[in-house]
């Protein structure tokens, strides 16, 4: 009997222990899934008023990807979604050697999100590439607001069907009045390019996202897309970063399609709209239009 108590203390604590670090991972705002546990990644700020693009599949060293970095930097945005894949591995080289000569004098501007060019080495490439940009740890996904909308930055490269932590998360995130948001991420839902095409596995985040966001962009297929409204969502693939060219087909729900030239797509946000342009790397405007939504 005396010799109890000494036993289970111990099995006690240690019991405990697990039950909290078990706890901890299956929580949709713990640090091991990859969200921010309420610590901004990207800054939120109120300005009314903001100039944001949107590219990926770029970097490789090569001109094209020069050339399309020069067009937005030259426009002085205010944000710079970046898409995703950096070549050809993610690695820290990758990155020191293709990405960071082209966008690191608008790195501090950049919210970025992995692609499957990225993922596998992310560990030596991505995460610490972007964490010596923000000074702190990499969130695998976030959220910020900017010229009166929410963007969301998900993650198409880890876990994400309908009860993974990350769309817990994302449906946490996806409660404010009104559907001034805007959601990024690699790998397209829709797509009519030729090389990738439709991937259902995003259909969890479209579920979530649909009556809490207007605007949805993607990157992966390596052209320029824009998709007629699909349950009050607009999807933009803008993947014609630099890097190669994919072809596109034609289909009924595709509103806009150009695979023959190199660009990314710009928009200007205010409250209650969102003014978009697809260009060219030569200046010109290939497709542009207005999403509105919801205020509150």
């Amino acid at each position: 009997m005396g010799g109890r108590p000494r036993l289970f203390v111990p099995l006690a604590l240690t019991l405990a222990a697990i039950a909290l670090c078990l706890a901890l991972v299956k929580s949709p705002f713990s640090e091991s899934d990859g969200s921010t546990a309420g610590k901004a990644f990207v800054g939120s700020d109120s300005r009314k008023s903001v100039v944001v693009w949107a590219v990926g599949d770029g970097p490789d060293g090569g001109p094209n990807a020069r050339t399309v970095a020069r067009l937005i930097a030259r426009s002085q945005p205010d944000r710079v979604l970046y898409l995703g894949d950096v070549y050809e591995r993610g690695t820290m080289n990758d990155f020191e050697r293709n990405f960071e000569p082209i966008y690191g004098k608008i790195a501090s501007r950049i919210a970025p999100t992995p692609g499957n060019h990225d993922w596998p080495l992310h560990s030596g490439g991505y995460d610490p590439y972007w964490q010596k940009q923000r000074g702190a740890p990499v969130a695998y996904y976030y959220s910020f607001r900017s010229g009166g909308w929410q963007l969301i930055s998900l993650n198409s490269e880890i876990d994400h069907d309908s009860g993974s932590a990350q769309v817990a998360w994302l449906r946490s995130k996806a409660t404010a009045k009104g559907n001034c948001g805007i959601a990024f991420w690699h790998r397209p839902r829709y797509s009519a390019g030729d090389h990738h095409g439709d991937d259902p596995s995003m259909q969890p985040f479209w579920d979530a996202l649909v009556g809490h966001a207007t605007i949805v962009l993607n990157g992966h297929e390596h052209d320029m897309q824009r998709f007629k409204p699909r349950h009050g969502i607009t999807e933009f693939v803008s993947g014609a970063g630099g890097h190669v060219r994919y072809g596109v087909y034609r289909r009924r729900d595709l509103a806009f399609a150009d695979s023959a030239r190199f660009g990314a797509l710009r928009l200007q946000l205010t409250p209650g709209a969102a003014w978009y342009r697809f260009v060219s790397t030569s200046g010109k405007t290939l497709d542009s239009g207005t999403v509105r939504c919801r205020t509150g």
